[in-house]
């Protein structure tokens, strides 16, 4: 809150963020007004600019909390889009115990929000496509039930992600960068890395309000993004500083 209540009106062009949620890890340091965050992280981010939330639900007393959607409308009631609602699948994933009554979570949500249509879409095109040739005949169903015959449609041979991401997580799959792990829970660099270059361009400001271990940072640095990173913990920034300064020092990218 004190970062942002100095940064300017329409300033930022992109935020990926995880909060510290439902108490599923300790932190240090924690504080965590929501709506207080959710309405400044409105007023600072651009027109056309893009909010990547990440968070997951823990269950209590038998139920799941529900906390992730209810951040989502309440991003809505500020003022944002919900662009999209994508899925974090986390591969390892630990199988339920024995006793379980419930399947085993392997997933978090990846909510984009945008302040009015995204100014910004670098749309990864990385899945590999099953065929190159022709499909032959292509329909579509009407509203009212009546199947018309559409245009051929030729396939390339890679096509844009769906919105289900998969990631590695752990040890030398998160990332390289040992130091990092003293961080309770980072997401996958790669996760950062791919939203920053779908929802942003080179020189763009990218902002963390829950820096952490300073994993957006990193990618942000990496694709020539300014960024802005703001974290509570002292144990955490400090550990940001060291994980950074390798990086900050090179002059092309890594």
């Amino acid at each position: 809150m004190d970062t942002m209540s100095r940064i300017r009106d329409n300033y930022i062009d992109l935020t990926v963020t995880s909060p510290p949620y439902n108490q599923l890890r300790t932190y240090t340091g924690y504080s965590f007004p929501f709506e207080d965050i959710a309405k400044e992280l409105y007023r600072v981010t651009k027109n056309g600019g893009v909010i990547v939330w990440v968070v997951g639900d823990a269950t209590i007393n038998g139920t799941e909390t529900g906390t992730s959607f209810r951040q989502a409308l309440f991003f809505m009631n500020c003022g944002f889009r919900l662009h999209d609602t994508m899925i974090y699948s986390k591969t390892p994933s630990y199988p339920a115990s024995d006793k379980s009554n419930r399947y085993s979570g392997s997933f978090e949500y990846m909510f984009v929000f945008s302040k009015g249509a995204p100014k910004t879409t670098n749309l990864l095109k990385d899945r590999k496509n099953k065929w190159k040739t022709s499909w032959g005949k292509n329909s579509e169903r009407k509203p009212d039930g009546k199947i018309i015959e559409r245009q051929k449609i030729y396939s390339n041979d890679y096509g844009y992600r769906y919105n289900i991401w998969y990631y590695a997580t752990g040890k030398g799959m998160t990332t390289n960068d040992d130091i990092a792990f003293m961080h309770p829970a980072m997401f996958p660099e790669k996760l950062a890395e791919d939203h920053i270059l779908s929802w942003s361009n080179e020189y763009d400001i990218v902002y963390d309000c829950f820096g952490g271990s300073g994993t957006t940072a990193k990618m942000a640095h990496k694709w020539k993004r300014n960024w802005i990173m703001s974290e509570i913990s002292k144990q955490y920034c400090d550990l940001a500083k060291i994980r950074l300064q390798p990086y900050l020092t090179q002059k092309t990218l890594f």
